[in-house]
């Protein structure tokens, strides 16, 4: 397991998913609910920087690997899908919306190692489809974690507008992948 910055950044992303999970389980004298959405908020936000940052130091300094290769999307979506149920149980999303963006991500997980597999990999590789479903995630994800007004602006109603645009990208690029794998897919035997 090769221990350089980036990866680091990326087990530090994991560590914080039970930390983040834990704010709303803490005892309720200890913060008050809009303290809790602040703190998750701002726990989800340092992932996301992280994601980014580690990427590109990776990147900037040669340091990248196949172990980082696979570590990184892990934590994503592990700290997605760790975001998503807390929202559903806050009942700040729904349900069906979150079972949609968890169950793409694990079945383009599966086909991209599958992929590999049969050494073909480069017909899945992350798309501009892909990349706008994940920034409408991660926009999204912390404005229903904040739960409440910034100003004027009623993060909870366009952050559920937003989500709604992630599961629509999401099917997209979930067809989108599965087009571009479908000739590898029927030539081994799918």
């Amino acid at each position: 397991m090769p221990s350089n910055i980036p990866n680091l950044l990326t087990w530090a992303r994991i560590l914080l998913i039970p930390l983040f999970v834990g704010v709303f389980y803490l005892p309720a004298d200890w913060l008050s609910p809009d303290e809790e959405n602040l703190l998750a908020t701002l726990i989800f936000i340092v992932a996301a920087i992280t994601d980014w940052f580690d990427g590109w130091l990776a990147r900037k300094l040669g340091q990248t690997s196949a172990f980082g290769a696979f570590l990184d999307p892990v934590a994503d979506k592990l700290m997605v899908a760790a975001a998503l149920v807390l929202l559903v149980k806050l009942e700040r999303a729904d349900a069906i919306i979150a079972f949609i963006i968890i169950a793409r991500e694990i079945a383009i997980s599966a086909l991209r190692e599958w992929m590999a597999k049969v050494g073909t990999s480069r017909s899945v590789a992350v798309s501009f489809i892909g990349k706008l479903k994940t920034a409408a995630q991660m926009i999204s994800i912390p404005m229903l974690l904040h739960h409440g007004r910034l100003g004027g602006f009623d993060l909870q109603a366009w952050g559920g507008v937003l989500l709604d645009v992630a599961a629509v990208l999401t099917l997209w690029s979930m067809a989108y992948y599965l087009w571009k794998a479908w000739p590898d897919i029927s030539a081994h035997g799918g």
